[in-house]
């Protein structure tokens, strides 16, 4: 069995963008702190035994000794919100009993005209947001990134079309000067660092749309502001953890390159964004940190599901499920992650629904889904059983079929035996449904075979078996 399965694409939903016109004094910033669908089928026919398995009482042990940050994506500043909103997001993530709201911060909202010059009701508004999750309990990921129009480095035919209050493509591109960036994610780390949880730097710069990091040689340009950002957060608090990567790629080609451009030592965990086969892509990346000699954790900043089955098929270029799914997807992904000593959070996406996507735990008019308990109960009982592999063993014709189902996120691998010699493996991924059916090849035939099903994460410990 090969070490890296496979090359994995991975999409995540476009953040909610937004355009505001500012008419509002701005403030010279001073340094206040703040209250303490089916998917194909892989199969071939390979000799070997099966997948080396995982889970055991120590390593459930480790894990548990290990700090582990679990929550949710709330959304944006956006100084419109009226306050009683954030202030009731930030009340039901704590009833989720979350450790973490991850939240983002526009560069370009927060400093809009000039370098060391605050948008006075975006400061405000992130200073509530500050306070009110200190009440609560909770820690704040703060997710910055989009380059105000007068650090943009967008060509002037975009920059023409930029100003305050109007998000363009040209906010999409990197800063000019990567010190500029710097001061601003250092001002925040000043003025919030006892209630971070971290400062994730920028989202998603290899994202095959630029929605968020535009321009050529991104690798290169990507790890010059996060090496400009670490040492300047550092600076300001040394305390405050810096997330690099943001990554939603997962077959290390981004990751390869970002190595090759120096960003080793300036960050204190690797942000991944991953909703197909979350936990087969964390593997396929931690794959790479090891090749690398990088021993940081992975902070899974993104997943999850959106429930817009039936109505839809796509959403966000994500497929569709029904709630009930949503909602064991959720919980098995998140139980799962808490049994992988190389991932240090999972944050799910998101807490509410939008207008135009079902990702969240509340709908838009804020009424819980099934989810919303699910993910309540997995947060407060991270060790409770996973959804278990469920196999079913027919003939049909001259072959046999395996066909069950399984708790979503990675590769399954099919093995069928005659008396104890392993004939056939199969590695496959689950329908849109988490199910799957296969039909064995007819040399097989339909008597005296023996097949087992299992998670490749997790092993044969984890196998359900069936004879004909």
């Amino acid at each position: 069995m090969p070490t890296r399965l496979a090359s994995v694409a991975a999409w995540t939903p476009d953040a909610r963008r937004w355009a505001r016109v500012y008419r509002v004094a701005m403030l010279r910033r001073r340094s206040l702190p703040i209250l303490a669908a089916a998917a194909a089928l892989a199969i071939a026919a390979v000799p070997g035994s099966g997948a080396r398995a995982s889970g055991t009482a120590a390593t459930r042990a480790q894990v548990s000794a290990a700090p582990f940050l679990g929550g949710v994506n709330i959304g944006s500043v956006d100084r419109s919100t009226p306050p009683a909103l954030i202030d009731r997001s930030l009340a039901v993530a704590h009833q989720l009993h979350a450790r973490v709201v991850r939240i983002e911060v526009p560069w370009s909202i927060m400093e809009p005209l000039a370098p060391g010059v605050d948008d006075a009701r975006s400061l405000a508004y992130t200073d509530r947001v500050a306070r009110d999750a200190v009440a609560q309990g909770l820690k704040m990921i703060l997710m910055v990134q989009s380059t105000p129009c007068w650090a943009s480095s967008a060509p002037a035919s975009l920059m023409r079309g930029c100003g305050p209050g109007h998000v363009t493509r040209a906010n999409s591109w990197p800063p000019k000067q990567v010190g500029d960036f710097a001061a601003f994610v250092a001002f925040l780390a000043k003025r919030y660092g006892p209630e971070l949880a971290a400062l994730e730097i920028w989202n998603e710069p290899d994202q095959a749309n630029e929605g968020y990091f535009a321009g050529p040689s991104k690798p290169a340009r990507y790890a010059a502001v996060l090496r400009a950002a670490y040492p300047a957060i550092k600076q300001a608090d040394p305390s405050v953890q810096v997330l690099g990567g943001s990554l939603v790629g997962s077959n290390g080609a981004f990751l390869r390159a970002l190595y090759a451009a120096g960003i080793k030592g300036y960050y204190d965990g690797l942000s991944v964004h991953f909703y197909n086969l979350t936990l087969a892509s964390l593997r396929s990346i931690h794959e790479v940190q090891a090749a690398n000699g990088d021993s940081t954790r992975l902070w899974l900043a993104e997943f999850g599901w959106t429930s817009c089955w039936p109505k839809r098929r796509i959403q966000q270029e994500q497929a569709c499920v029904p709630a009930r799914t949503q909602a064991a997807n959720i919980s098995n992904t998140y139980r799962l992650l808490r049994r992988t000593p190389y991932v240090a959070a999972g944050v799910l996406y998101k807490l509410r629904d939008s207008r135009h996507e079902q990702f969240g735990l509340l709908t838009f008019g804020w009424a819980h889904k099934s989810s919303f308990s699910a993910f309540a109960h997995a947060l407060a009982s991270p060790f409770s059983a996973v959804t278990p592999v469920a196999l079913g063993l027919r003939s049909n014709g001259r072959s046999a079929v395996a066909a069950g189902s399984a708790a979503v996120g990675d590769f399954m691998v099919l093995e069928a035996f005659k008396g104890t010699l392993l004939r056939y493996r199969a590695l496959f991924t689950l329908d849109g449904f988490n199910r799957f059916s296969i039909t064995l090849p007819s040399v097989l035939g339909t008597s005296g075979v023996r097949v087992r099903v299992y998670r490749y994460g997790t092993g044969e410990a984890g196998a359900a078996q069936r004879s004909i």
